[in-house]
């Protein structure tokens, strides 16, 4: 069942290139209502743990060490059929093959910079927004 929340984190690259404002502002353009937001700094321990479903693949350690490497802008938003809007506008992880006008598509630089993170499902996103935030924003 789909619910009217979702995810995002804006992740170092995008940070690191000044697109908070435009990516936030696509994102309400889109309809997203924000809910909460963080901007905070990862250390290796806590990426680590966010990741840890990925901690049997190869590109553990680098994502985890990428993660960490710069600030990160954590974010709970709310639209009818929050996670499959927002992966929608998002696009493909690669930003070569991502829509024209897509988050990825307009600000990322390759697969692993690739802007944004985004839940994949209502369960994950709930799980994903609950490990940042705590109190009346959580899901």
């Amino acid at each position: 069942m789909a619910t009217n929340r979702t995810f995002t984190m804006l992740k170092p690259d995008a940070v690191g290139n000044n697109y908070i404002g435009a990516i936030l502002a696509k994102i309400n353009e889109a309809g997203f209502r924000i809910v909460a937001m963080k901007y905070t700094k990862l250390s290796n321990e806590t990426a680590g743990q966010f990741y840890e479903i990925h901690k049997e693949r190869p590109f553990y350690g680098e994502l985890v060490a990428y993660m960490s490497s710069g600030p990160i802008v954590a974010v709970i938003l709310e639209k009818d059929d929050a996670v499959a809007s927002f992966r929608k506008l998002i696009g493909a992880t690669d930003p070569s093959k991502a829509e024209p006008g897509t988050i990825r598509q307009l600000y990322a630089k390759s697969i692993a910079a690739n802007a944004v993170h985004g839940s994949d499902s209502d369960e994950n996103a709930a799980i994903e927004g609950n490990f940042f935030f705590s109190g009346t924003e959580r899901f």
